[in-house]
């Protein structure tokens, strides 16, 4: 589950796109944050244009029989910014309680995460919605912060609608860039919970980590958004972080309204997380038990 934040080294060029004038918020997201791949999948609709059938390439490295891709929905929506984006249902249990709403990490698409889907979500017993960003995937359009908004918003109103799955049935789960998508979700729609795996404060202070206030050009500003976030909210993070330091996982949890108890995984860096025993245990704990006595 490949995730990568392109801050870490910063061209002559970038740098004074950082501190052009006026600055340029959005050219600073799509020129360090977006690393959308070749996409791994595509998605043929009938004749209708109401049934999407869902093709996976080589590269998505499928792991599962044809059995448990059928259980995997696919279908477009429209944004408010005018892109379609893919989405895609993931049914793992006939008996989840909940439903992860779930926004990747960069540099993957809905045909690299399909597998990882199936198994996260029969593990802790939850289905998996997720959705690919504008200009990912099958979705069109390009990367931008505010297409990631828009593109999160149509998401949680498909699933709604489309699904009539209700908001204290959705868990709100955002890893890396993808916490950027939900925590502004979750700033403004309560949720059964919140769940932000190797989150980011913000994009100056990933760039430069001694930054230690939000400027009018900072982008993805998670810091500043989630003392809003009224859901309980579960903060995962590697300790040996290479991409976005341990720091930001903690300054994060510092501002919740309702944190519930962190998992900090000592050792583990940006892209292993969920390979540590630790990682799902804590979600089977936080889904099965914290969930229902909060």
């Amino acid at each position: 589950m490949r995730s990568v934040l392109r801050m870490n080294h910063l061209s002559l060029s970038e740098l004074c796109c950082l501190f052009c004038c006026p600055p340029c918020p959005s050219k600073i997201a799509s020129k360090l944050a977006f690393l959308p791949p070749e996409p791994t999948y595509s998605l043929m609709s009938d004749d209708s244009g109401s049934r999407w059938t869902l093709h996976l390439s080589e590269r998505a490295d499928w792991q599962y029989s044809a059995r448990e891709k059928d259980a995997i929905e696919c279908f477009m929506t429209r944004t408010s910014r005018g892109n379609r984006i893919a989405c895609m249902f993931v049914r793992c249990s006939p008996s989840a309680r909940y439903t992860l709403l779930f926004s990747h990490g960069n540099a993957v698409d809905l045909g690299q995460m399909s597998s990882f889907y199936i198994g996260l979500g029969s593990r802790i017993n939850c289905n998996v919605f997720s959705y690919d960003y504008s200009g990912y995937g099958a979705s069109s359009g390009k990367p931008s912060e505010k297409n990631l908004y828009a593109d999160v918003d149509a998401a949680w109103q498909a699933l709604r609608s489309r699904y009539g799955i209700r908001p204290e049935s959705v868990i709100v789960y955002g890893q890396s860039i993808g916490t950027v998508p939900s925590v502004d979700l979750a700033s403004r729609y309560e949720s059964a919970a919140v769940i932000l795996h190797s989150p980011l404060t913000s994009g100056m202070r990933v760039a430069f980590p001694d930054t230690k206030k939000t400027y009018c050009f900072d982008a993805f500003p998670n810091i500043d958004k989630i003392s809003k976030v009224t859901s309980p909210v579960l903060v995962i993070h590697g300790t040996e972080d290479e991409v976005i330091d341990f720091s930001h996982g903690l300054a994060l949890y510092e501002r919740c309204q309702r944190p519930v108890e962190p998992l900090w995984v000592e050792g583990a860096g940006h892209n292993d997380v969920e390979l540590y025993g630790q990682y799902l245990e804590r979600l089977k704990q936080f889904v099965a038990h914290e969930l229902v006595n909060l």
